[in-house]
C-alpha cells in the first residue's frame, strides 16, 4: 500500500485550478487554427465543442466523485470496463498532455522572450515543478492569482475590441466558407481549450468531500470558461473577421490593435504568457497524478508511485513529468501538439464516458451512487452523446494529428501486451 496525498481542495480551489488549465491553454492558443478551419463557422464550432465538453463533464463528475483517486479516467476505465481501457485512456492522457505541457510552456517563451522561447519554455517547466513540488495547495494558490491576471487581460480585450468603431457584427454571421467538415475541425481543435476540467477528476485524491466538491466543480468550471471563450471569440471575430483572425499568430494582440488600443498589446502579451504558465502548471499536476496511478498499478516504474512523507505531493513523478516536458520543449518543434493532444485527450474522455454508461448497470445494486428511472436516462444520453461526440471530432482532426495520435495509441497497446505477455 502507497501513502494516500492529502485532502486540502475545496470547491473554489478545484475549480480555480479547472479555470487556469482552461482559460489558458484555449484562448491564447487554439482560436486562430480553430478559425482557419471553420472559418465563419467558428462559433459553431464553439458551440459543439462546449455541448460535448458539457456531456463529458457530467460523466466525469459522476465518475470522480464514485472513485475519488488520482488518476482520472484511467482509473474509472479500470473499475468500470477493465485493466486495459483503463491503461489506453492513461496512456492517452500522459502522452497527450506531455505535449500540451511543451506546448504551453514554448507558449510562454513565445510571448515572454521569442529570441529565446526554448530557453524560457524550461525555465518555466523547472520553475512550476518545483512549485508543484511543495504541495498542491501553493499551486492552487499561485493558479488564483493567474487566473485573476488572465481574466483581467481578457475582459479588457472585450470591452475595448467591442467597444470600437472596427467591430462589425455582421461579421458573425456565418456564410458560405464555412463547411460541416471545417466546423468539425474547429470543433476538435476547440475542445482542447475545454479539457482543463480533466485537472479537477485527475486531482480527485486531494480534494475535500468529493463526492460533493467533484460534481460542483466541474460544471461550474465549464460554465465560467464557456462565458469567458464566448465573449471573447465574439469580440475577437467582430473586429478581425474569420479570415484575418484565422491568419493572426496573436490574434487577441492583433485585435486590439485594429481596434486602435495599441497601448494594450504589450499588456495582451503578458496576459498570454501567464495564462500559458497558468495552463502549465495544472497540466503538470495533472499528468503527475495519473502517472502516480499507472505506477501503483505496475503499468509504470513503481519508484514513480512514492509519496513525499512531508509534501504529501507524488514527488517522483512530477520530478519524471518535469523532466520530460523539459526535454521536450528545448529540442521539439511542437506547432501541432494542440491536435496530437486533442487526439489523445478525445480518446481519454471517449473511455471516460464509456465507463459512466455502466452506471446504472446491474452490477451496481449494492452501490449508494447506483442511479435508475429518469436519472439513468440522464446519465445514458449524456455519456452517448459525449462517446459519440468525442470519436467523432477525434477523426475530424488533421489527418497529421490523427495518424500520430493512433500510431502513438498503438505503440501502447503493444507495451501493454509485451508487459502482460512477459
Amino acid at each position: 500500500m502507497t501513502p494516500e496525498l492529502r485532502r486540502s481542495l475545496g470547491v473554489f480551489d478545484a475549480v480555480v485550478i479547472g479555470l487556469g488549465s482552461m482559460i489558458g491553454a484555449g484562448i491564447f492558443a487554439a482560436l486562430g487554427p480553430a478559425a482557419r478551419a471553420a472559418g465563419s463557422g467558428l462559433l459553431l464550432g464553439l458551440a459543439l465543442a462546449a455541448v460535448i465538453a458539457y456531456c463529458n463533464a457530467m460523466s466525469s463528475a459522476r465518475l470522480a466523485a464514485l472513485y475519488p483517486a488520482s488518476g482520472g479516467t484511467y482509473v474509472y476505465g479500470r473499475e468500470r470496463l477493465g485493466e486495459f481501457w483503463g491503461y489506453l485512456a492513461g496512456w492517452a492522457f500522459i502522452v497527450g498532455k506531455t505535449a500540451s505541457c511543451a506546448a504551453m510552456a514554448l507558449t510562454v517563451g513565445a510571448y515572454a522572450w521569442p529570441d529565446q522561447a526554448h530557453a524560457v519554455a524550461v525555465a518555466a517547466v523547472v520553475a512550476l515543478t518545483a512549485v508543484n513540488y511543495g504541495g498542491v495547495q501553493k499551486s492552487a494558490w499561485l493558479t488564483r492569482a493567474i487566473v485573476a491576471v488572465v481574466l483581467a487581460v481578457l475582459a479588457a480585450v472585450v470591452v475595448v475590441s467591442l467597444g470600437s468603431d472596427s467591430a462589425d457584427f455582421g461579421r458573425l454571421d456565418v456564410g458560405a466558407d464555412a463547411s460541416a467538415g471545417g466546423v468539425l475541425q474547429a470543433a476538435g481543435l476547440l475542445f482542447f481549450a475545454f479539457a482543463g476540467y480533466a485537472r479537477i477528476a485527475t486531482l480527485g485524491e486531494e480534494v475535500k468531500d468529493p463526492a460533493r466538491t467533484i460534481p460542483r466543480a466541474v460544471p461550474l468550471a465549464l460554465g465560467i470558461a464557456l462565458v469567458v471563450y464566448v465573449c471573447v471569440a465574439v469580440s475577437v471575430l467582430s473586429v478581425l473577421g474569420a479570415g484575418e483572425l484565422g491568419r493572426a499568430t496573436a490574434p487577441l494582440a492583433d485585435a486590439v490593435r485594429a481596434a486602435g488600443a495599441q497601448w494594450l498589446a504589450p499588456v495582451v502579451r503578458v496576459g498570454a504568457a501567464v495564462a500559458a504558465l497558468g495552463s502549465l502548471l495544472a497540466l503538470i499536476l495533472g499528468v503527475s497524478r495519473t502517472t502516480l496511478a499507472m505506477a501503483r498499478d505496475g503499468h509504470l516504474p513503481g519508484a514513480l508511485a512514492a509519496v513525499h512523507p512531508r509534501f504529501q505531493v507524488p514527488h517522483r513523478a512530477e520530478l519524471a513529468v518535469g523532466a520530460v516536458v523539459a526535454v521536450v520543449a528545448a529540442t521539439a518543434d511542437v506547432r501541432g501538439a494542440i491536435g496530437f493532444s486533442s487526439f489523445g485527450v478525445l480518446v481519454y474522455y471517449a473511455i471516460a464516458n464509456a465507463s459512466a454508461w455502466t452506471l446504472s448497470s446491474d452490477s451496481d445494486r449494492d452501490r449508494p451512487v447506483r442511479v435508475t428511472g429518469a436519472g439513468a436516462m440522464t446519465v445514458r444520453v449524456t455519456a452517448g452523446c459525449g462517446l459519440v461526440g468525442c470519436l467523432v471530432l477525434a477523426f475530424a482532426l488533421p489527418a497529421l494529428s490523427v495518424a500520430a495520435g493512433a500510431a502513438v495509441l498503438a505503440v501502447g497497446v503493444v507495451v501493454y501486451a509485451v508487459r502482460r505477455r512477459a
